[in-house]
């Protein structure tokens, strides 16, 4: 199994980055794995940490439209160079933890998505140097208000709810090409988005460098690659759980926004 590069906050409060083991265990790292950080002595047991968003990004880089089908059940054509659209940082949102649903929304949706996290400042970048940026993988779900996004006619506000953006449980460093992205609700055998992540029309080392010419990516910045094909709608009491091959399961609850948040604990594959 690929190592998996997590952040957690323990018992006492205090926010590490870290490697988590087979026996869920966390071996704390002295800084961020993609600021070189190295692992300590400090061992956290089972039970003494809770799970966070794997990183703390500077701004959410997002795709719209990046897989041909997708496009088409949008009712548009792909766009010939990729869409981009912002997503505040305040929309992520840990593994099991609940997106919360807005009362301004009658029409709330699931995305599944493939995300990068970047490791070293890019500006400029062609898309041969862009792999050399790119530090690792993990899971998105670029939750939106599709009736809003519809009204307003820009997606800032569909997009930019708080817990939006369920991003983990972890990162890995390298994944295939052809790993596989399915969404599944309620714990259905059949899921409801399935596609390979090469099915991308642009992929990530073109958007990296395409994004990197706009503005200058941050170390921890996350860019969304886009959602494949079978969005569909949330409601209250719905459990989302997007996978990834070679990442994992990433699983949120669904809630109406006034109910409690509960307090996340780490999760085993």
């Amino acid at each position: 199994m690929a190592q998996r590069y997590v952040r957690v906050k323990s018992v006492e409060g205090q926010v590490y980055y870290g490697l988590l083991h087979l026996n869920q265990t966390v071996q704390v790292l002295d800084a961020p794995p993609w600021l070189q950080g190295q692992p300590t002595q400090l061992e956290l047991p089972v039970g003494s940490y809770q799970l966070l968003a794997p990183c703390a990004p500077s701004k959410i880089v997002a795709v719209g439209k990046n897989y041909v089908a997708h496009a088409a059940e949008m009712g548009s054509e792909v766009p010939k160079l990729p869409l981009l659209f912002l997503k505040p940082p305040t929309t992520i949102t840990a593994a099991q933890m609940p997106i919360r649903l807005p009362a301004q929304s009658q029409q709330v949706e699931y995305e599944g998505e493939l995300a990068l996290v970047i490791g070293k400042r890019c500006t400029d970048c062609t898309p041969d140097q862009a792999q050399h940026y790119i530090w690792g993988y993990t899971i998105a779900n670029d939750v939106t208000a599709r009736d809003l996004q519809k009204l307003d006619g820009q997606w800032t506000r569909a997009k930019g709810f708080d817990t939006f953006c369920p991003l983990g449980p972890w990162i890995v460093r390298e994944i295939s090409p052809a790993a596989r992205l399915q969404t599944f609700l309620n714990q259905a055998t059949e899921p409801v988005q399935s596609a390979k992540i090469d099915e991308m029309v642009f992929g990530p080392e073109v958007l990296v460098s395409f994004i990197s010419q706009i503005m200058t990516l941050l170390p921890g910045d996350v860019i969304l690659t886009g959602t494949p094909q079978g969005v569909g709608g949330l409601s209250p009491g719905d459990q989302v759980t997007v996978e990834i091959e070679g990442i994992g399961r990433l699983e949120n609850p669904v809630v109406a926004r006034s109910s409690p948040a509960p307090t996340a604990t780490i999760q085993s594959t």
